[in-house]
């Protein structure tokens, strides 16, 4: 049961990392992973998305991709084109699955994000 309520606040901290990346940036599991105090969490980070879909509030999953930029987890969406359609809407450009201009819309929650223990705890994110 601790080992579960343990992995449970992991995915919330994952998710309000998530939340607060802005429409038309992406951000990807490392970089979570590595906000969190995990480096090597990636893996962690893509089974918190999975369970995603239905948290509350919704958790922005299509914005997580891989370190180079694919979209890894769109099987995990309704279709497999939803990961991308979504990115689409919000300006983002796709070809072969993967992100184009990755570095200009690549989002870096330790750059943008106070630390982890002041934002998880309620406090202010800069956001964009």
């Amino acid at each position: 049961m601790a080992a579960q309520r343990r992995a449970l606040d992991y995915f919330e901290r994952v998710w309000a990392v998530v939340r607060a990346v802005p429409p038309g940036r992406v951000t990807t599991y490392k970089a979570i992973a590595a906000y969190l105090g995990s480096p090597q969490g990636a893996r962690l980070v893509g089974y918190a998305m999975n369970a995603s879909h239905t948290a509350y509030p919704p958790v922005p999953a299509h914005r997580v991709v891989n370190y180079k930029g694919y979209l890894t987890g769109k099987f995990h969406f309704p279709t497999p084109t939803t990961m991308q359609a979504r990115l689409e809407a919000e300006g983002i450009r796709i070809d072969n699955d993967q992100v184009q201009d990755f570095e200009k819309v690549f989002w870096d929650p330790a750059q943008h994000l106070p630390l982890p223990e002041v934002f998880l705890a309620g406090g202010d994110s800069e956001g964009g």
